[in-house]
């Protein structure tokens, strides 16, 4: 039966497109109206990143280092035949290998007597380099009411910026610069789907479908990050590659649990109820991060991998969203409710009597039995609350700004439901912190405009207020002309608790309670990026 109704999904998405894709359309009609509707832009740009930190896990100091220098070409197109519109975007990334990245591949060729060698830690250029078509797809009406997309494209759901609840649909990658760009669409990764919109004019509403029929790559799943020992490795891990396979890990696109194969989608209702505009959604998807599926405790299906797998299992979430202006206090109010049904979770700490030891006695600290979070998955209903205030400030007489600033506060809270202690949650598979019932992170934004707007600051705050991390970035945008674009950023991260390199400890490594921006200790950066448009 479920693999019926893959088969059926498959068929219906196919049918569509060849729908779509065979319309008569008369040769000499069909030359014109590309040349009647072509419209192409797009952008050239570089970036050049420096370390402001000496990275511990390096022989080297390396503050001051030229940590990325890359190039990407992206050229957006439009253009129509007869009644189908048709988008087609294409990006080429780039980049020079620097000191400092040679020296990241020397270290993970090298470490631990080579047990690394080979994965793609040892030439990194092949996770920065990429060349790909990243959207392609056909608009086109069905009826009066309904409009079809079909084929490669992005489906956003959500209102967060940093920390996504809703905006699920897709993976992000996250490998070259961590979850830093500020342009969520470069970061997304665009899917297969067929994507249905009917217009519900009685109601002030639209319902939204989308179908993934199973088509995309196998990296296309999920959330991508640096785990081969590259620059964005969380801290102390620099040089180890987790992704090696044969002496580490892989990730397993087939599992039973999460099959990259398997027909996705979900269902959204979006509308209009006085000042307030709402949105109720369904989605199953991936899990965004990759969890563990652990060699010495395995879930559904042994791995192929000495210490396990990297599996992505399929969830299930429903959501509700609202945003309205509120006039007393000249604000728009946003909020997101969403609960994941048996969201998956990794468990074991490397602590003395932990349950899922398999030594009599007790395991030695490090051993890997007790490596954090090797003790297999478990699972928990956890509901994700957002709420955001964004709030327009006149600092003209103050600054002398050009025109009105924003301001932003958004509180985002994970809460793991029939949450307890002796389940021995991990924060990440690989560190000892035990993840707890809430995770709160306070973000901010304040941009302003200077010199008619050729001049934009921004400054973006973020805090764990239980843990004492979070990050800082100042920014500033320059307008250069009608074409040229400069930004200059500093990525600047604190932590209270952080992971240390200690010679007395095991493997090296002495254990704080590492938490999430405990993983970018050591990692701020100075940022240049130029940009040229078209």
């Amino acid at each position: 039966m479920i693999y019926r109704r893959k088969k059926l999904g498959r068929r219906l998405v196919a049918g569509a497109m060849m729908t779509a894709m065979s319309m008569p359309i008369a040769g000499a009609a069909f030359a014109d109206d590309i040349i009647d509707n072509f419209r192409m832009g797009g952008y050239l740009r570089t970036w050049a990143s420096f370390n402001l930190n000496d990275i511990p896990d390096t022989p080297e100091n390396d503050r001051g280092d030229l940590s990325m220098l890359r190039a990407s070409l992206l050229v957006d197109t439009d253009f129509s035949t007869g009644p189908v519109g048709w988008k087609m975007i294409f990006r080429a990334d780039r980049e020079y290998k620097t000191d400092y990245v040679k020296r990241l591949e020397n270290l993970t060729r090298n470490k631990f007597g080579g047990a690394f060698a080979g994965g793609p830690g040892s030439d990194v250029m092949e996770q920065y380099d990429q060349t790909e078509l990243r959207e392609f797809y056909a608009d086109f009406d069905v009826g009066g009411r309904t409009k079809l997309r079909l084929g490669k494209q992005q489906v956003v759901w959500g209102e967060t910026d940093f920390f996504r609840a809703m905006d699920v649909v897709h993976g992000y990658d996250m490998r070259w610069r961590s979850f830093l760009e500020p342009e969520n669409e470069e970061l997304r990764k665009p899917l297969i789907l067929a994507n249905a919109t009917i217009q519900v004019p009685e109601a002030q509403g639209a319902l939204q479908i989308i179908l993934r029929p199973g088509w995309d790559r196998k990296r296309d799943i999920g959330n991508s990050y640096d785990m081969y020992g590259g620059r964005w490795t969380p801290q102390t891990f620099t040089g180890a590659d987790f992704l090696a396979g044969g002496m580490t890990m892989a990730y397993d696109y087939n599992h039973p649990d999460g099959d990259e194969n398997d027909v996705t989608g979900g269902i959204r209702w979006k509308a209009q109820a006085g000042p307030i505009t709402y949105s109720l959604a369904y989605l199953k998807t991936f899990n965004p991060d990759p969890i563990v599926n652990s060699a010495f405790a395995p879930y559904m299906k042994a791995p192929s991998n000495p210490f396990g797998d990297w599996i992505y299992p399929e969830i299930d979430l429903v959501g509700v969203t609202a945003s309205g202006f509120v006039e007393p206090i000249d604000s728009i109010l946003s909020t997101e409710i969403v609960l994941f049904m048996d969201a998956p979770y990794n468990v074991g700490l490397d602590v003395p009597g932990s349950k899922f030891s398999t030594c009599p006695g007790g395991c030695p600290l490090g051993s890997p039995n007790t490596l954090p979070g090797f003790g297999g998955v478990i699972k928990k209903d956890t509901l994700l609350t957002m709420f955001r205030v964004d709030k327009p400030l006149n600092l003209r007489s103050m600054l002398n700004t050009s025109s009105d600033s924003f301001l932003s506060f958004q509180v985002f809270d994970k809460w793991i439901l029939d949450y307890k202690k002796s389940d021995e949650i991990v924060d990440l598979a690989g560190y000892n912190a035990a993840r707890d019932e809430h995770t709160t992170v306070i973000t901010g934004i304040l941009a302003m405009n200077f010199k008619s707007d050729t001049i934009n600051p921004t400054l973006a705050v973020g805090v764990d207020p239980w843990n004492a991390g979070g990050f800082v970035i100042p920014s500033v945008d320059v307008v250069l002309g009608d074409n040229w674009r400069l930004r200059v950023e500093a990525d600047l991260f604190f932590s209270k608790d952080k992971r240390t390199p200690s010679a007395a400890s095991v493997n090296g490594l002495s254990e704080g309670d590492t938490r999430l921006f405990g993983y970018f200790n050591n990692r701020d950066q100075l940022l240049f990026r130029v940009t040229r448009q078209f």
